[in-house]
């Protein structure tokens, strides 16, 4: 059987789909999409989410503490402080007074929540990329460069230019192109207290804090429809295909009773599944926009039992999901999740051989990593698909936005 193509699943120009929000601009979209069919149930749902106090996501309701403590990074695990302040402060000098004051936050308010991944704007928060001038959209960038690895940073770009990509595609540039996305500033730049910033959008979100020598970039969402470009002048850029790979190979590593066990739902759209299960928008992921407190029960196997060859293979997983953190704070980020291996389970939707979608969860109490194949929004496949994921990373019990660092710092 033939890989499917995304480019088997194009809308008309014509269809409804496309055709009825032609030319729209992403804000008269975003009061469009209130009364969309698929778009406005969800947006109420969200609604009624933000702004909550911050908890957390836990595993019970009940919120561990003690995990995240505030203390100088261990030798070799620094963040890159320096370089993310000298970003921040060239930003802060090129943008206007008016967009500073848009711009810039306290560094615990309650907007560091209102991050979405869709294409609509839920919250428009901080400065719209695609509405300032080049000096100002590349010093922004300058901020999120110097924050990520160098992978991390090209990874950003390209699910960017794919949005852009996708938006030639289906004739629709105002709504998704390359810099159709959000930053904002949380905090004053400082080598010693707490600051961050946001980057959101459709299909890339990054919340990232640093606190002294410590950084924490969570949560994140990225994904991709398409999960490639085949023409034009990016051609030949593909994401997220290593990930998948690998947790293919997990999966059929694992020994048969093992496999069965990790396997919480057989399809990705299993009558077995309890109501609500399924989102409209996130599908089969837990961890997205809004669902900052959620309770998200422990599935599957618990790490310990998995054979040490497909341990292996659980960390190149993990790698792969960490690989947009600086070499410090990847290594420290990834010592952290393997300290805990004790306490982490792994679990699995779907099939898994071939060119099945699939959904699968790696969870503890200091991690939520997530990828899930969906279905078509702006393409037309009505089954997940494997060239449209979601990915999310999480920080449980309290610490995505680095809010328990904050916290601490907080006198």
């Amino acid at each position: 059987m033939s890989t499917p193509s995304f480019r088997d699943f194009l809308f008309a120009p014509d269809h409804p789909r496309v055709a009825d929000i032609r030319g729209l601009d992403a804000r008269e979209y975003a009061e469009a999409a209130k009364a969309d069919a698929f778009a406005g149930p969800m947006i109420e749902g969200w609604r009624k989410l933000y702004p909550q106090p911050f908890t957390g996501i836990t595993s019970d309701g009940v919120r561990r503490e003690g995990l995240y403590p505030l203390a100088p990074a261990r030798p070799g695990e620094e963040a890159p402080t320096a370089d993310m302040v000298a970003a921040a402060r060239k930003l802060m000098g090129t943008v206007t007074a008016d967009q500073a004051g848009k711009l810039c936050y306290a560094v615990d308010v309650p907007e560091w929540q209102s991050w979405a991944n869709p294409e609509f704007m839920q919250h428009d928060t901080g400065l719209r990329l695609d509405e300032v001038a080049g000096p100002v959209r590349d010093a922004v960038l300058g901020v999120v460069e110097a924050s990520l690895s160098p992978a991390g940073f090209q990874l950003v770009r390209n699910l960017m230019r794919i949005n852009g990509f996708l938006g030639d595609l289906v004739e629709l540039p105002l709504l998704m192109n390359e810099f159709s996305y959000n930053f904002a500033l949380y905090g004053e730049p400082s080598e010693t207290q707490p600051w961050g910033w946001q980057l959101f959008g459709h299909h890339a979100a990054l919340n990232c804090l640093v606190a002294g020598t410590q950084l924490v970039v969570s949560p994140v969402f990225m994904g991709a429809e398409p999960d490639m470009i085949d023409a034009g002048p990016h051609q030949g850029v593909k994401v997220f295909k290593e990930r998948i790979a690998l947790a293919r190979q997990l999966m059929a590593a694992l020994p048969a009773d093992l496999r069965d066990r990790a396997v919480v739902y057989a399809e990705m759209v299993d009558p077995a599944m309890p109501a609500g299960r399924l989102h409209p928008g996130d599908e089969r992921h837990l961890g997205g926009c809004f669902q900052d407190n959620r309770v998200i029960p422990y599935e599957g196997i618990p790490v310990t039992d998995m054979p040490p060859g497909t341990r292996e293979l659980l960390d190149a997983v993990v790698e792969d999901f960490i690989a947009y953190l600086p070499d410090g704070p990847r290594a420290a980020r990834l010592r952290e999740i393997q300290e805990n291996y004790g306490e982490t389970f792994f679990s699995w939707i779907g099939g898994w051989e071939g060119e099945e979608a699939f959904y699968f969860r790696v969870q503890s109490p200091v991690v939520v990593l997530e990828l899930d194949h969906h279905t078509g929004v702006f393409l037309s496949n009505d089954q997940p698909a494997p060239f449209h994921m979601h990915t999310v990373v999480r920080t449980p019990n309290g610490n995505d936005y680095g809010r328990e660092l904050v916290r601490q710092a907080t006198p």
